[in-house]
């Protein structure tokens, strides 16, 4: 019995995780500590607090078979439905978001642990729905995305909802949805951002404004396109539908259809995100438009990244974090200060760490037999690869800001116990991945 016990852990897996857990917590500390060597905030010792309730949890999400959860997933989904209305109405704003509940200091934000709740019950659905129709089981697939999605959009935060889609992506693609589907969810979600951001684009960050862009911001004209593209689709629908028209129609309809309901979309994200949100998550195009405002954060994260060199200025030893140039230096920005301290060595050993927990998500996948256990790695590796690259790239201005944390690394109890939640469950279902039921 001791021997099976021990035999569930992947103990690579779980050194991997305390590495980027330990290199959170020194680099926290660091962005502590101001110009005179003091510390000014005692988060380093919540994120060890964050740290051990994790482990233990993560232990717990490794015994507890994974194939029980499947009976419970519906009840953590609505569940984590009921936690966001409630959060919309009586959360407490945190940078602009409405997406925080909690007492006195003490907070969590249940659109991060929803991630899971989510994983869960869309695991089980596409399990249950293997064997129906393609498009009705990415149909349901698509609305159990929406609704949870739509309610963070509401808090406004753009961040995390964006997360639930690549998700979403990996987890239907693993299931073998047709990519033409997938595909179309993906190009109305870029559209969508694309026509809401334009016109701020337009008049705050391009170096000469288009009067082209005028018909997406004049609400008369926008409207007119807007018909056009609805009337194209219809006739199109009726040719190739009742008229037996050429293949190609078909295809006329795929992107009319999803242009016009990015259209539509749009104006309501638009009016959803204010300006100076959208503002923030286009600035990094041309970050010298409000270096002192927007751009401020991208600026100095770059100063720190390309400070540290190739071997960094040593711990405790960088500027720009310690003079408090870097704002969310802790949160959003913890790679500019492991940067700028340990170098492109540095940032060279977290990206290995976790190109190892993406090696071993992907071959759990193509190893379980159990599709429940598969599409949730699925969800989890979508989640953490998301996760990294905008985190990262966000930091190295190539990315928007989104406000997305780096997991493991981030200070952040919500985000932390999510995460290693996660990696408790991965572990459940590589010990039992050769099981089927």
């Amino acid at each position: 019995m001791r021997n099976k016990f021990f035999s569930m852990f992947d103990y690579l897996l779980i050194l991997v995780v305390l590495t980027l857990v330990s290199l959170g917590v020194m680099f926290i500390y660091s962005s502590s500590i101001n110009s005179e060597g003091v510390s000014v905030t005692n988060e380093y010792i919540k994120q060890i607090i964050w740290a051990s309730i994790g482990f233990v949890i993560m232990i717990a999400a490794t015994i507890y078979d994974y194939k029980r959860t499947a009976s419970l997933s519906f009840y953590f989904y609505i569940g984590l439905l009921i936690l966001l209305v409630y959060t919309r109405l009586f959360g407490r704003y945190v940078n602009g978001a409405k997406s925080w509940i909690g007492i006195g200091e003490f907070g969590i934000q249940p659109s991060e642990f929803g991630k899971i709740f989510f994983i869960l019950y869309l695991a089980k659905i596409l399990d249950d729905t293997a064997h129906i129709n393609q498009l009705r089981r990415f149909f349901i697939a698509t609305v159990i995305l929406l609704i949870p999605m739509g309610l963070i959009l509401l808090q406004p935060d753009l961040g995390t909802a964006s997360v639930y889609l690549p998700i979403y992506f990996v987890m239907c693609f693993i299931a073998g949805i047709p990519i033409r589907y997938i595909g179309y969810v993906l190009l109305f979600g870029i559209f969508t951002i694309f026509f809401a951001i334009l016109p701020v684009w337009n008049s705050e960050i391009a170096v000469s404004p288009l009067a082209i862009i005028t018909i997406l911001t004049n609400m008369r004209l926008r409207m007119v396109l807007t018909f056009a593209f609805l009337i194209i689709t219809l006739l199109g629908y009726v040719i190739r539908r009742y008229l037996h028209g050429p293949r190609y129609i078909h295809w006329i309809i795929y992107f009319t259809s999803i242009i016009t309901m990015a259209l539509v979309f749009s104006v309501i994200l638009g009016k959803v995100l204010k300006d100076y949100q959208i503002k923030r998550l286009i600035i990094f195009m041309n970050p010298n438009k409000d270096p002192l405002g927007a751009g401020w954060n991208i600026i100095q994260s770059k100063v720190a990244i390309g400070a540290g060199g190739v071997l960094g200025q040593g711990y405790l030893m960088g500027t720009q974090s310690h003079y408090r140039f870097l704002p969310q230096q802790s949160t959003d920005f913890i790679f500019s200060i492991l940067s700028e301290e340990f170098g492109f060595l540095g940032g060279i050993v977290v990206f290995s760490l976790y190109f190892m927990i993406f090696l071993k998500l992907l071959y759990i996948i193509r190893k379980c037999v159990n599709r429940y256990g598969a599409y949730i790695c699925a969800g989890v590796l979508g989640m953490f690869s998301f996760h990294f690259f905008i985190n990262v790239g966000m930091v190295m201005g190539i990315m928007p800001i989104t406000g997305i944390p780096l997991l493991f690394l981030s200070y952040g109890g919500s985000s932390l116990l999510m995460a290693m939640t996660c990696i408790g469950l991965v572990m459940n279902i590589n010990y039992r991945k050769a099981e089927l039921k």
